[in-house]
């Protein structure tokens, strides 16, 4: 999706708070190249909301009157897609909803201010995540028959059918020759817009036996320990989120957790982690480019990085680094990312060696794991 950049992009804001539609319309308002065209108190009256004014994007509470949010995207999302950012409660059951949001296409999910939380440490999230949506490129919609929509709740007038073939099942297990014994051998990914989704098709793919993981995608602080725990039950691996001060075993992949960023050191004979809340790095905690710069220079030539799908800049500068430093690097390409952002800096500045599918990093990984020569290092950070 790009729009004239002339033209603000059209909003039509969902919640049956008229409060928190108040609050995101004034600050959606109050910026030049955003405008609220309408807002919805229900799935159905925002269905009507679509059909008249043919938003770019659309602003999605997930508890609301005779229709969740939830069921709406799924239906959203077959029938006329188009971006949408999530406002989910801040909750287990919260977490796990936004969770399914992004895996049902949802461009983003953010945490819906409640008790202490105000809606100023919401409104720069929004605003990024609107001007992301400007930008994204919608995957295609999952299949039909693995998200059931029940008839008696689907709304018959959401905008004239645009279908697209559904998504092939996820593709097996690639398969791994041998383990990789060598324990500075280190795996780094970092991902932002529709990294959620990006990361599940590329973890769910590798196999056990890789070099550790670690993984910084921005994420709330509330949901990265549902998307953790997600990709935990879909891999063939452990994946956890970070804690400080842990080891970092070949085997098992750690996600940063919301608001902080993940760092690694090298200490003995293996990797321990590091969690840290200094400032923002490019208006984000966690950061990419914060794990990239942490790992030793003397380290790089056993490192693989990648930067995925995101809107911004981070991840490019420390790619380059680490490329620079002897490091196997690679960006994903422009026509599987919902936002070509970060990896475009990351080719521009020549932090990427390639650029790569997102169907094809994973086996891009195992093919390095198994048949690179990594260059030993005598001197350790």
């Amino acid at each position: 999706m790009s729009l004239p950049a002339s033209r603000p992009i059209r909003v039509v804001v969902v919640d049956d708070s008229a409060v928190v539609r108040r609050l995101v319309s004034d600050t959606l308002n109050a910026e030049t190249d955003i405008e609220v065209v309408g807002t919805a108190n229900d799935p159905f009256m925002a269905r009507d909301r679509i059909k008249e004014l043919k938003p770019d994007v659309i602003t999605l509470d997930i508890e609301m009157p005779r229709m969740d949010g939830i069921t709406f995207l799924r239906i959203l999302m077959r029938e006329h897609p188009m971006p949408v950012i999530v406002m989910s409660s801040i909750s287990q059951a919260g977490s796990e909803v936004a969770m399914e949001a992004l895996r049902l296409g949802a461009i983003d999910v953010l945490a819906k201010p409640n008790g202490s939380y105000s809606f100023g440490d919401l409104g720069p999230q929004l605003l990024r995540g609107i001007r992301a949506a400007r930008l994204a490129r919608l995957r295609p919609s999952l299949s039909p028959a693995t998200s059931p929509v029940p008839p008696a709740t689907t709304p018959a007038a959401v905008a004239p059918a645009s279908r697209r073939p559904a998504r092939a099942p996820a593709p097996a297990v690639l398969p791994l020759a041998h383990s990789v014994s060598d324990p500075r051998r280190l795996i780094v990914l970092g991902a932002s817009t529709g990294g959620t989704e990006a990361l599940r098709e590329v973890l769910t793919r590798l196999p056990d036996g890789l070099p550790p993981i670690a993984i910084v995608q921005h994420i709330p602080a509330v949901f990265s320990k549902a998307f953790a725990e997600r990709l935990d039950s879909l891999c063939a691996f452990r994946v956890r989120e970070a804690g400080d001060n842990e080891p970092l075993l070949p085997g098992e992949a750690v996600v940063a957790p919301g608001n902080f960023h993940l760092l690694l050191r090298w200490s003995g004979q293996g990797y321990r982690t590091g969690l840290s809340t200094g400032p923002q790095v490019w208006h984000q905690r966690p950061a990419v480019d914060v794990l990239f710069k942490s790992i030793p220079p003397t380290l790089a030539r056993c490192t693989l990085a990648g930067v995925l799908t995101g809107m911004g800049k981070d991840g490019a500068e420390g790619l380059r680094r680490l490329r620079d430093n002897g490091a196997q690097t690679f960006a994903q390409d422009e026509a599987s990312s919902v936002v070509y952002g970060m990896p475009r800096e990351a080719w521009e500045q020549g932090g990427a060696e390639c650029q790569l599918s997102i169907d094809d990093i994973a086996a891009h990984i195992v093919q390095l794991c198994e048949k690179r020569v990594w260059t030993p290092s005598h001197a350790h950070a």
